[in-house]
Protein backbone atom coordinates (compact mmCIF):
# COMPACT_ATOMS: atom_id res chain seq x y z
CA UNK A 1 0.00 0.00 0.00
CA UNK A 2 1.03 3.47 -0.55
CA UNK A 3 1.95 5.73 1.95
CA UNK A 4 3.31 5.50 6.05
CA UNK A 5 1.13 3.83 8.57
CA UNK A 6 -0.22 6.63 11.26
CA UNK A 7 -2.73 5.77 13.47
CA UNK A 8 -4.57 7.44 16.56
CA UNK A 9 -6.22 5.27 18.76
CA UNK A 10 -8.18 1.73 19.45
CA UNK A 11 -11.63 1.83 17.33
CA UNK A 12 -14.30 2.18 19.31
CA UNK A 13 -15.48 2.27 23.04
CA UNK A 14 -18.35 0.40 22.72
CA UNK A 15 -16.04 -2.55 21.59
CA UNK A 16 -14.94 -5.65 22.74
CA UNK A 17 -11.67 -5.41 25.51
CA UNK A 18 -9.50 -7.98 23.85
CA UNK A 19 -10.49 -6.08 20.51
CA UNK A 20 -9.66 -2.28 22.43
CA UNK A 21 -6.27 -4.08 23.86
CA UNK A 22 -5.34 -5.52 20.43
CA UNK A 23 -6.05 -2.20 19.26
CA UNK A 24 -3.94 0.04 21.35
CA UNK A 25 -1.27 -2.67 20.73
CA UNK A 26 -1.35 -2.26 16.86
CA UNK A 27 -1.32 1.65 17.62
CA UNK A 28 1.48 1.78 20.04
CA UNK A 29 3.48 -0.40 17.66
CA UNK A 30 2.31 2.52 14.65
CA UNK A 31 3.14 5.72 16.87
CA UNK A 32 6.43 4.52 18.05
CA UNK A 33 7.65 3.79 14.29
CA UNK A 34 6.24 7.26 12.59
CA UNK A 35 7.55 10.59 13.48
CA UNK A 36 3.71 12.10 14.01
CA UNK A 37 0.72 10.33 14.08
CA UNK A 38 -2.46 11.27 12.56
CA UNK A 39 -5.70 11.65 13.24
CA UNK A 40 -8.88 10.32 11.47
CA UNK A 41 -12.15 8.75 11.74
CA UNK A 42 -13.43 6.19 14.15
CA UNK A 43 -17.21 4.10 15.16
CA UNK A 44 -19.98 6.12 16.22
CA UNK A 45 -19.53 7.00 20.27
CA UNK A 46 -23.55 7.29 20.81
CA UNK A 47 -24.65 10.04 23.20
CA UNK A 48 -28.03 10.49 24.81
CA UNK A 49 -30.16 12.49 22.71
CA UNK A 50 -29.69 16.09 23.06
CA UNK A 51 -32.56 17.21 20.43
CA UNK A 52 -35.49 15.90 19.27
CA UNK A 53 -35.29 13.51 16.74
CA UNK A 54 -31.86 13.77 16.19
CA UNK A 55 -28.77 11.04 16.86
CA UNK A 56 -26.22 12.53 19.14
CA UNK A 57 -22.43 11.77 19.51
CA UNK A 58 -19.40 12.75 21.37
CA UNK A 59 -16.93 12.48 18.16
CA UNK A 60 -19.53 12.37 15.05
CA UNK A 61 -21.57 14.96 13.42
CA UNK A 62 -22.96 14.94 9.63
CA UNK A 63 -25.40 12.18 7.98
CA UNK A 64 -25.42 8.24 8.67
CA UNK A 65 -27.71 5.80 6.75
CA UNK A 66 -28.63 2.19 8.36
CA UNK A 67 -29.31 -1.17 7.20
CA UNK A 68 -32.22 -1.65 9.01
CA UNK A 69 -33.70 2.35 8.84
CA UNK A 70 -33.70 1.54 4.95
CA UNK A 71 -35.56 -2.08 5.03
CA UNK A 72 -32.13 -4.19 5.35
CA UNK A 73 -30.39 -2.65 2.16
CA UNK A 74 -26.75 -3.40 2.45
CA UNK A 75 -23.87 -0.39 1.42
CA UNK A 76 -21.77 -1.53 -1.20
CA UNK A 77 -20.24 2.12 -2.01
CA UNK A 78 -20.17 5.33 -1.02
CA UNK A 79 -19.32 9.04 -2.24
CA UNK A 80 -19.73 12.34 -1.60
CA UNK A 81 -17.44 16.20 -2.93
CA UNK A 82 -16.79 18.44 0.05
CA UNK A 83 -14.66 21.48 0.51
CA UNK A 84 -11.83 20.88 2.98
CA UNK A 85 -12.57 23.33 6.02
CA UNK A 86 -10.24 25.68 6.92
CA UNK A 87 -9.00 25.11 10.68
CA UNK A 88 -8.54 27.76 13.35
CA UNK A 89 -7.65 27.14 17.18
CA UNK A 90 -10.97 27.46 18.98
CA UNK A 91 -8.79 27.63 22.37
CA UNK A 92 -5.81 29.55 22.72
CA UNK A 93 -2.57 27.05 23.58
CA UNK A 94 -4.77 23.68 22.96
CA UNK A 95 -4.16 21.18 20.22
CA UNK A 96 -7.28 20.53 18.21
CA UNK A 97 -7.96 18.15 15.24
CA UNK A 98 -10.73 16.95 13.03
CA UNK A 99 -11.36 14.77 10.24
CA UNK A 100 -14.13 14.70 7.01
CA UNK A 101 -14.68 11.37 5.69
CA UNK A 102 -16.68 9.20 4.28
CA UNK A 103 -17.16 5.79 5.01
CA UNK A 104 -19.23 2.68 5.49
CA UNK A 105 -19.98 0.43 8.47
CA UNK A 106 -19.07 2.03 12.03
CA UNK A 107 -22.20 3.80 11.97
CA UNK A 108 -25.91 3.46 13.53
CA UNK A 109 -27.44 0.42 12.18
CA UNK A 110 -31.19 1.84 12.60
CA UNK A 111 -32.61 5.23 12.79
CA UNK A 112 -32.75 4.93 16.89
CA UNK A 113 -29.56 3.90 16.99
CA UNK A 114 -29.77 1.91 19.23
CA UNK A 115 -27.89 -0.91 17.25
CA UNK A 116 -24.27 0.13 16.03
CA UNK A 117 -21.56 -1.15 13.59
CA UNK A 118 -17.67 -2.06 14.48
CA UNK A 119 -16.82 -2.66 11.51
CA UNK A 120 -15.73 0.54 9.35
CA UNK A 121 -13.86 1.04 6.01
CA UNK A 122 -13.21 5.20 5.73
CA UNK A 123 -11.51 7.87 3.20
CA UNK A 124 -11.08 11.66 4.29
CA UNK A 125 -9.01 14.58 4.82
CA UNK A 126 -7.44 15.89 8.32
CA UNK A 127 -7.86 19.17 9.43
CA UNK A 128 -5.68 19.68 12.49
CA UNK A 129 -4.60 23.38 14.46
CA UNK A 130 -1.01 22.29 17.10
CA UNK A 131 -0.56 24.30 20.49
CA UNK A 132 0.73 27.40 18.91
CA UNK A 133 -1.99 27.63 16.05
CA UNK A 134 -0.45 26.39 13.14
CA UNK A 135 -2.76 24.34 10.69
CA UNK A 136 -2.16 21.25 9.14
CA UNK A 137 -4.20 19.31 6.41
CA UNK A 138 -3.53 15.59 5.17
CA UNK A 139 -5.29 13.10 3.37
CA UNK A 140 -5.79 9.40 4.18
CA UNK A 141 -7.85 5.89 4.42
CA UNK A 142 -8.11 3.44 7.05
CA UNK A 143 -9.59 0.00 7.51
CA UNK A 144 -10.72 -0.46 11.41
CA UNK A 145 -9.45 -1.49 13.58
CA UNK A 146 -5.98 -1.52 11.68
CA UNK A 147 -3.80 1.79 11.83
CA UNK A 148 -4.49 5.17 9.36
CA UNK A 149 -2.68 5.57 6.25
CA UNK A 150 -1.36 9.27 5.38
CA UNK A 151 -1.43 8.96 1.82
CA UNK A 152 2.21 10.59 1.09
CA UNK A 153 2.59 13.10 -1.66
CA UNK A 154 -1.20 13.49 -1.74
CA UNK A 155 -0.71 17.30 -0.75
CA UNK A 156 -3.96 19.28 0.30
CA UNK A 157 -5.18 22.10 1.73
CA UNK A 158 -7.78 24.59 3.22
CA UNK A 159 -10.22 25.37 0.64
CA UNK A 160 -10.06 22.56 -1.47
CA UNK A 161 -12.63 20.87 -3.32
CA UNK A 162 -12.57 16.83 -2.83
CA UNK A 163 -14.39 14.03 -3.73
CA UNK A 164 -14.30 9.95 -2.99
CA UNK A 165 -15.54 7.10 -3.55
CA UNK A 166 -15.52 3.91 -1.33
CA UNK A 167 -17.09 0.61 -3.39
CA UNK A 168 -17.19 -3.29 -3.00
CA UNK A 169 -15.33 -4.67 -6.20
CA UNK A 170 -15.87 -8.33 -5.26
CA UNK A 171 -16.46 -9.64 -1.96
CA UNK A 172 -14.46 -8.63 1.26
CA UNK A 173 -12.07 -7.05 -1.89
CA UNK A 174 -12.97 -2.51 -1.88
CA UNK A 175 -11.85 0.07 -3.96
CA UNK A 176 -10.76 3.83 -2.50
CA UNK A 177 -10.37 6.52 -4.65
CA UNK A 178 -9.75 10.30 -3.27
CA UNK A 179 -9.44 13.37 -5.36
CA UNK A 180 -8.36 16.94 -5.44
CA UNK A 181 -10.46 18.59 -7.71
CA UNK A 182 -8.67 21.67 -7.36
CA UNK A 183 -5.01 20.52 -7.49
CA UNK A 184 -6.01 17.73 -10.40
CA UNK A 185 -4.29 14.92 -8.10
CA UNK A 186 -6.21 11.36 -7.88
CA UNK A 187 -5.34 8.65 -5.00
CA UNK A 188 -6.26 4.94 -5.38
CA UNK A 189 -5.85 1.84 -3.83
CA UNK A 190 -8.15 -1.42 -3.62
CA UNK A 191 -7.66 -3.72 -0.36
CA UNK A 192 -9.07 -6.14 1.35
CA UNK A 193 -11.33 -5.76 4.02
CA UNK A 194 -14.25 -8.10 5.40
CA UNK A 195 -17.43 -5.25 6.39
CA UNK A 196 -20.80 -6.12 7.75
CA UNK A 197 -22.40 -3.50 4.67
CA UNK A 198 -24.49 -2.32 7.49
CA UNK A 199 -24.46 1.46 7.01
CA UNK A 200 -23.23 4.61 5.27
CA UNK A 201 -21.94 7.63 6.37
CA UNK A 202 -20.83 11.00 5.46
CA UNK A 203 -19.19 12.97 8.87
CA UNK A 204 -17.16 15.61 10.70
CA UNK A 205 -15.41 13.90 13.51
CA UNK A 206 -13.39 14.73 16.42
CA UNK A 207 -11.03 11.20 16.94
CA UNK A 208 -9.84 9.18 19.51
CA UNK A 209 -6.06 10.30 20.18
CA UNK A 210 -2.89 7.78 21.44
CA UNK A 211 -2.87 9.42 25.04
CA UNK A 212 -2.73 7.81 28.58
CA UNK A 213 -5.82 7.48 28.89
CA UNK A 214 -7.05 7.94 25.36
CA UNK A 215 -8.94 10.61 24.88
CA UNK A 216 -11.60 12.35 22.26
CA UNK A 217 -9.60 15.38 20.36
CA UNK A 218 -10.78 18.86 20.87
CA UNK A 219 -12.74 20.51 17.84
CA UNK A 220 -11.31 23.62 16.19
CA UNK A 221 -13.13 26.03 14.54
CA UNK A 222 -14.00 24.83 11.15
CA UNK A 223 -15.65 26.79 7.87
CA UNK A 224 -18.27 24.64 6.47
CA UNK A 225 -17.60 21.60 4.22
CA UNK A 226 -20.35 21.96 1.74
CA UNK A 227 -20.93 18.42 1.20
CA UNK A 228 -22.52 17.92 -2.21
CA UNK A 229 -23.23 14.97 -4.77
CA UNK A 230 -23.74 12.36 -1.50
CA UNK A 231 -24.27 8.83 -3.07
CA UNK A 232 -24.75 5.54 -1.79
CA UNK A 233 -25.00 2.01 -4.03
CA UNK A 234 -24.32 4.24 -7.26
CA UNK A 235 -27.60 6.40 -6.64
CA UNK A 236 -28.57 9.38 -5.08
CA UNK A 237 -28.25 8.78 -1.11
CA UNK A 238 -31.17 11.24 -0.70
CA UNK A 239 -30.94 12.03 3.14
CA UNK A 240 -33.32 12.77 5.83
CA UNK A 241 -33.12 14.79 8.21
CA UNK A 242 -33.82 12.05 10.92
CA UNK A 243 -30.54 10.67 9.51
CA UNK A 244 -28.69 13.54 11.31
CA UNK A 245 -26.21 13.10 13.92
CA UNK A 246 -25.20 16.10 16.17
CA UNK A 247 -21.94 16.53 18.32
CA UNK A 248 -22.28 17.32 21.79
CA UNK A 249 -19.42 17.76 24.51
CA UNK A 250 -19.23 16.14 27.83
CA UNK A 251 -22.02 18.31 29.23
CA UNK A 252 -24.45 17.28 26.90
CA UNK A 253 -24.55 20.60 24.95
CA UNK A 254 -24.32 20.69 20.94
CA UNK A 255 -21.26 21.62 19.78
CA UNK A 256 -21.81 20.38 15.54
CA UNK A 257 -24.50 20.32 13.90
CA UNK A 258 -25.15 19.46 10.03
CA UNK A 259 -27.90 21.64 8.36
CA UNK A 260 -31.23 19.79 6.80
CA UNK A 261 -30.08 18.37 3.40
CA UNK A 262 -30.20 20.33 0.30
CA UNK A 263 -32.16 18.28 -2.31
CA UNK A 264 -30.65 20.71 -5.23
CA UNK A 265 -27.06 19.14 -5.03
CA UNK A 266 -27.73 16.46 -2.10
CA UNK A 267 -25.80 17.81 0.27
CA UNK A 268 -25.27 19.61 3.64
CA UNK A 269 -23.68 22.20 5.47
CA UNK A 270 -21.83 21.59 8.79
CA UNK A 271 -21.44 24.23 11.78
CA UNK A 272 -18.97 24.01 14.76
CA UNK A 273 -19.47 25.26 18.12
CA UNK A 274 -22.85 26.04 16.94
CA UNK A 275 -26.42 24.49 17.85
CA UNK A 276 -27.88 24.42 14.79
CA UNK A 277 -26.92 25.19 11.15
CA UNK A 278 -28.42 26.80 8.44
CA UNK A 279 -28.40 25.33 4.97
CA UNK A 280 -26.33 26.66 2.32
Amino acid sequence: MAGRSFCTAARGLRRPAWLLIASLAVCAVAASAASAAGVTGEVIHVATSATENTNTSDNWFGYNQGTLEKGVKLFTSVSAKWTIPKATQHTAGQAEDSADWIGIGGGCVNAGCTVTDDTLIQTGTEQDVGTGGAASYDAWYELVPAPEFKISGFKVSAGDSMSASISLVVPALWKITISDLTKGETYTTRVPYTSTEDTAEWIEETPLEISVPPSLASLPNLTDPRWADTTVNGANAKLKASEQVDLVNSSGSVIGAPSLPVATDNGFSECTWATTCPAY
